[in-house]
């Protein structure tokens, strides 16, 4: 699916937001800067969050709270070992009450739980492409 700008990203995390519950894992991949961050702030809108979404890049998790489940998006960019996940408990994120959206999952290979979705973004001239998979 072509987005040809911010716009049209959040529009589709809005649509994408339907399919994805509380209990599933979310990876999103994608080059620096193409928009990985922008569609979960989407997807947080499309669930009913209003406030500044940012990037975790340094905390490496920031929580949203909602009435139904809790959100906990993850930046590992900066990750330099996979197992600082350990350290940190990140087995306590992934549970039935929670959805984890997960930038650069890669960088963490063997410390995650399987994706139930997976988010492509990538550049395609001046906007973006977005693939998006359901796992099974």
């Amino acid at each position: 699916m072509f987005l040809p700008d911010l716009q049209s990203t959040l529009k589709a995390a809005q649509e994408i937001a339907e399919t994805i519950h509380a209990g599933q894992v979310v990876y999103l991949h994608g080059e620096l800067g193409a928009g990985k961050t922008s569609f979960v702030q989407g997807l947080l809108r499309a669930w009913g969050y209003h406030g500044a979404v940012k990037s975790p890049t340094y905390t490496l998790v920031e929580p949203y709270e909602f009435s139904q489940f809790t959100v906990y998006h993850f930046d590992l960019y900066r990750l330099k070992d996979p197992a600082e996940l350990g350290f940190m408990g990140v087995e306590e994120y992934f549970s039935p009450e929670s959805i984890c959206l997960i930038e650069w999952p890669e960088r963490a290979e063997g410390y995650l739980p399987k994706a139930d979705c997976i988010i492509e973004l990538s550049y395609d001239g001046e906007g973006r492409d977005l693939k998006f998979v359901k796992s099974s």
